[in-house]
């Protein structure tokens, strides 16, 4: 399963890590998933992988009548 976020889209970014030397070497930046549970139109609940960010500032994912 990807990295990704089923909502905004974010995913994994690559960089470097950087020694006192000035040395890279290759890293990956990994986005802070969280496993959140969102209601469907028919009230059935369907999981979903969201981003930290985006799952913090969604009221509506617990409560999808509260928009």
């Amino acid at each position: 399963m990807a990295r990704r976020c089923d909502f905004t889209g974010k995913a994994v970014m690559s960089g470097h890590n950087v020694s006192h030397a000035n040395n890279k070497t290759k890293r990956r930046f990994l986005p802070n998933l969280q496993v959140t549970r969102c209601g469907q139109e028919n009230g059935s609940p369907k999981t979903n992988r969201a981003s930290r960010k985006c799952a913090v500032g969604a009221i509506y994912w617990k409560n999808p009548t509260a928009v």
